[in-house]
């Protein structure tokens, strides 16, 4: 069994309008066995990977897999499932896969939705390995393998808050491009981008990353406007730190000038030692120390994003329950085995930690890390926890104020303000709160998934915050596809686009074009190439030209459309007899008219019936082109109130609601544009009817074609446009 290659569509595709992985594997000897012919390999399967159970597979039911297991399937199918399922166990919850047959027996294209292309490629891998262990009842380290596996996804997947707000954009219609294998994502497209890196935006400002980073200064910017801060200074030595905290009183706060996930915090110290031991504490932390007045109540976190109080959570101290036989260090073994805890940014709470703080706090209490607490003693290590309780609907309104005021105080616009008080339902000043620290780049884990309590859709404030209703997110596309005629079909549609004042971004056969510069020579029909416009802060529009070549091999390189062309759909590889050849062309070919808005429009070619064919996939109005009214389909199509571009009596017409508007002589065309490469009388039609699709009117159109030539270079000198062919749509090989 052999993974011969693997095609990764980053873009929507033949298969999904997400990204997939498309392999291709040979599954040698194990065609003439299937599942049920293998003895214990259903069995062996199953115990490594239970959670199969829960596909549903072609059955639709959960179990469903388990059942076509035991009446029989094929290794291409089986491995669909057991990498899908692989990169779920990894973090990666995905659930889109297919398994089809080729021309060549016993190679099959095994297709998988991913997040995170190295562990897609990672799971199909460890899927192979284990499909063969199971077969042929060898030993496998599976647990081994998920540990890679999660390492991978640690690295590469997003994280939560992050994946939090891609989310929330996705919901609307909002195009999400990652910029990095972290988490620094774009969203929108064109002059209408954002960027976010997890909680942090293009419009957060490092001075007020800065502000928030120092302590001191926080408070004391915050004290000026009247939020209730813990008095306290900067200490230059030990010595000067137990100074401060006689000058201030005990208890008091001993931490780090500039520190972030309270690294380095000493809480309620009053006597000298104590003082001092924290002071070498937060000193290793480096930038300075800070003592302030200890402020009782709990820790909370209120999130702000733009001037709004969206999120709040609670924590309660970090500490272990004495059962009468296990020592303290043994206890806290035992709490970070539950399922919850643990190091990754997926899960709300993290390990306990007996470090130098939980030491100190440990033997206040009269206990060392080997003490045995009576059964119910509880033991704290911490005074700050995990924030792990939603108290959002509990804040006081003077308390979100505050909250509010601190954020805009210090200047930014996503801010995680921390708050301790003994009832977060009261004002601050009844009951001797504060404000102890403002945060950028606050973690959002704790409001998606709180311990309890119900989650809170902050992705969706902060992507309501980038992109308020009604101000767009996308620039305008016109994707043009087809067997034949596309790249004249680009060129005439630019010069339309042109006469309205409209200059567009194109990516063609020709070149790359950005603001009226060519940055890119040679073939540029691909998804990279699309992917660079939309990476653009300059393109406020693009007309891209789709190679269904290029789809095949890489998917499309934007994930919606406003107008979508098909220029046409004949091809020298109808004539082969391949099994399913031409159908991965016809799909490839349609690819854009998939991804059509609701609002947008399909253009598509009278003339050629498969095309016609096609319009049953388009989501949007449509929009007939071809060479005479009198076509049986046109005519239809215009009788049920529908729109075309056409010729009567020799002039190109737009006929819709009824009406015929001619818009200039054929013959005139063909003179001013006969000189183009690719270029003929389907050509023009197909360009005026996308323009007029576009939203260009009648006057501008007729007033561009009968425009003389400009002078100045259009696209580029031609090249001859890549046509479809029989490697088109044959069996991927290596």
């Amino acid at each position: 069994m052999e993974i011969l290659r693997v095609l990764v569509l980053s873009g929507p595709n033949i298969w999904a309008n997400f990204p997939v992985l498309e392999a291709t594997v040979d599954i040698g000897r194990f065609e003439d066995h299937p599942s049920n012919t293998l003895a214990g390999f259903n069995e062996r399967l199953v115990a490594w990977l239970p959670t199969l159970a829960e596909h549903h597979c072609s059955v639709g039911a959960p179990g469903g897999f388990l059942e076509r297991l035991r009446d029989g399937t094929y290794f291409g199918h089986i491995l669909e499932h057991v990498t899908i399922e692989l990169q779920s166990l990894a973090g990666a919850p995905v659930e889109f896969g297919r398994a089809r047959e080729t021309s060549r027996r016993g190679v099959y294209r095994v297709v998988v939705e991913y997040e995170s292309e190295a562990l897609g490629r990672a799971a199909l891998e460890v899927g192979r390995q284990l499909l063969l262990a199971a077969a042929y009842n060898e030993p496998l380290d599976l647990e081994a393998q998920l540990g890679s596996l999660r390492e991978i996804g640690e690295r590469t997947l997003l994280g939560p808050g992050t994946r939090s707000i891609v989310n929330a954009a996705k919901s609307r219609g909002i195009a999400a491009l990652r910029l990095n294998d972290r988490n620094l994502v774009q969203l929108g497209t064109g002059i209408h981008q954002r960027r976010i890196w997890t909680a942090e935006t293009d419009a957060t400002s490092s001075v007020a990353e800065a502000i928030a980073q120092d302590k001191q200064l926080t408070r004391c910017l915050l004290r000026q406007v009247g939020v209730p801060v813990p008095e306290g200074r900067t200490v230059s030595d030990a010595e000067d730190a137990w100074a401060a905290a006689q000058e201030i009183g005990v208890p008091v706060v001993v931490k780090p000038r500039s520190a972030n996930h309270g690294r380095g915090v000493s809480i309620e110290l009053s006597d000298r030692d104590s003082v001092l031991c924290a002071h070498e504490i937060a000193a290793a932390e480096g930038a300075g120390v800070v003592v302030e007045r200890y402020v009782r109540g709990l820790q909370h976190r209120v999130l702000v994003v733009n001037r709004k109080v969206v999120a709040a959570a609670r924590g309660d101290a970090e500490l272990v329950t004495g059962d009468g036989v296990h020592s303290i260090e043994e206890l806290v073994a035992m709490e970070n085995g539950e399922p919850l805890r643990g190091e990754s940014d997926q899960l709300p709470l993290g390990p306990l930690v007996l470090d130098d703080i939980a030491l100190e706090m440990m033997e206040r209490q009269g206990h060392t890390r080997t003490s045995v607490p009576d059964s119910g003693r509880r033991v704290v290590l911490h005074l700050n926890g995990d924030l792990t309780a939603d108290v959002t609907d509990a804040v006081h309104p003077m308390v979100a104020s505050r909250c509010v005021l601190a954020a805009e105080t210090v200047g930014l616009d996503i801010a995680g303000v921390d708050v301790v008080a003994e009832d977060i339902g009261r004002p601050l000043e009844a009951q001797g709160g504060a404000v102890v620290e403002v945060n950028a780049s606050p973690a959002l884990l704790m409001h998606i998934r709180p311990v309890s309590g119900p989650p809170r859709p902050v992705g969706d404030a902060i992507v309501d915050a980038l992109f308020p209703q009604g101000k767009p997110a996308r620039i305008p596309i016109i994707a043009v596809s087809g067997t034949t005629g596309r790249a004249g079909t680009v060129e005439l549609l630019k010069v339309l686009l042109e006469a309205s004042r409209r200059s567009y971004a194109v990516a063609s056969s020709r070149g790359l074009f950005l603001r009226e510069r060519r940055i890119a020579e040679g073939d540029r029909t691909d998804a990279f190439s699309a992917r660079r416009i939309l990476l653009s802060p300059f393109a406020e529009g693009a007309i891209f030209e789709v190679d269904p070549q290029g789809v095949l091999e890489s998917g499309l390189g934007f994930h919606q459309c406003d107008v979508a062309v098909i220029t046409s759909l004949r091809s020298a590889s109808a004539r082969h007899s391949r099994v399913g050849d031409r159908d991965r062309e016809i799909k490839a070919v349609r690819a854009p008219l998939d991804v059509v808005l609701p609002n947008g429009t399909g253009v598509l070619c009278a003339d050629d019936p498969e095309v016609c064919e096609l319009s049953r996939y388009n989501r949007g109005r449509l929009v007939y082109f071809g060479q005479s009214l009198d076509n049986p389909l046109l005519r239809a199509h215009l009788d049920q109130q529908g729109a075309a571009v056409s010729i009567e009596r020799g002039q190109l017409v737009i006929a819709s609601g009824g009406h015929i508007r001619p818009l200039c002589a054929v013959d005139g065309i063909t003179k001013r544009h006969r000189h183009r490469r690719g270029f003929r009388l389907l050509t023009a039609l197909s360009a005026v009817a996308a323009a007029w699709a576009f939203g260009l009117n009648e006057d501008v159109l007729s007033s561009a074609l009968a425009a003389p030539e400009s002078t100045r270079e259009l696209l580029a000198p031609s090249v001859p446009e890549r046509r479809s062919s029989p490697e088109l749509s044959s069996t991927v090989r290596p």
